[in-house]
């Protein structure tokens, strides 16, 4: 018998890690030591930095994997992982600088694992990080042939005396939200749901407006570290940032205010996007079970002072967003957020 009778095709292996070579070279950045191919990734932190603090954070892209096999477009979930990733590592305020990858499947494709990582290393170019290292594991038995998963493994950086934690709120702070793509990847255990009970298929166009199903479902996680960054490289003092995933705007905006604080938020002052409301119609979901699953058009939030606002909203529109004001921090001894009519 042969590692081939097995299922597990080594040949197939080399020849992926050869074709993504050219993807992940295009994502180096300074620092970065070494190329592809060794056992491990090297990068050399930088000399200017006083007390460099190394900022982690890991995810995957969920039951959202299921649609894109389905629909046979796999060049956009290497990018919501990537967002995945990144966007929680800026919340900190840290730079996101190197990204690891691993892919599990029943059966290696050198074909698909090329679309998937041509995600990645585009998701990596946008936030301005490395793709240094990853993995590709060939497991027939515990994955059928045709499934696959994926993981994202991030490192920031940040100096300690800038790190960004919440602590600093006060009383009178605007909440400032910047837009989704639609769903991003939070939400499609439910979404699939929706969709079986409805006989809908991918090919199928949306109720009430003309995309079709798996157009709209597959929109990429969008990436805001340059959004962020925008205003911490002209100092813009801000006081904390949540990455809206799971659980909605409530649960992770909560997770960075303090004791003694609540942000005051109205959702009437955000245009949710018609993908929410048609799943919700489809589904009979109950608005509060909406917000508490989906992030209902916001996929990002930043606090500022109320006097730094003004200038936050002009660069953020600078950097092509469109930054709405969600609300404000008020003094509480409920904490967490308050969302008018709906919790």
């Amino acid at each position: 018998m042969t590692y081939a009778d097995a299922g597990v095709d080594i040949r197939a292996g080399e020849e992926a890690v050869r074709l993504i070579r050219e993807q992940v070279d295009s994502t180096t950045i300074p620092g970065v030591l070494g190329g592809l191919g060794g056992f491990a990734g090297l990068y050399e932190l930088p000399a200017d930095m006083d007390r460099p603090v190394l900022v982690t954070a890991t995810d995957g892209v969920g039951t959202k994997l299921l649609i894109a096999q389905e629909a046979g477009k796999l060049n956009t979930v290497g990018i919501d992982l990537v967002a995945m990733c990144v966007n929680d590592v800026v919340t900190a305020g840290a730079s996101p600088v190197l990204f690891l990858d691993y892919i599990a499947t029943g059966r290696l494709e050198p074909e698909e694992v090329v679309e998937v990582v041509s995600g990645v290393a585009k998701g990596c170019r946008e936030a301005g990080c490395a793709l240094i290292g990853g993995e590709t594991a060939e497991m027939p038995g515990l994955y059928r042939a045709g499934e696959f998963d994926l993981a994202g493994f991030c490192v920031g950086l940040a100096e300690k005396e800038n790190l960004i934690d919440g602590s600093g709120m006060e009383v009178g702070d605007v909440v400032i939200g910047l837009s989704s793509n639609g769903i991003h990847s939070n939400g499609y255990s439910l979404v699939r749901k929706i969709l079986d009970a409805n006989q809908c298929c991918l090919d199928d166009k949306f109720p009430h407006f003309g995309e079709t199903i798996s157009y709209t479902l597959l929109q990429p996680t969008r990436i805001y570290v340059n959004a962020v960054w925008s205003l911490l490289e002209k100092g813009v003092p801000v006081r904390a940032m949540a990455h809206v995933t799971g659980g909605g705007i409530k649960e992770n905006l909560s997770r960075v205010i303090p004791e003694g604080l609540s942000a005051e938020l109205h959702f009437d002052n955000w245009k949710i996007p018609k993908v929410f409301r048609t799943l919700q119609h489809l589904g009979a979901v109950e608005e509060k079970e909406m917000f508490a699953t989906f992030n209902m058009g916001v996929g990002f939030v930043i606090v500022v002072p109320f006097e730094s606002a003004e200038y936050a909203a002009k660069l953020l529109l600078r950097a092509g967003e469109e930054p709405m004001y969600l609300g404000a921090v008020v003094g509480s001894d409920r904490g967490g957020v308050t969302l008018e009519g709906i919790f």
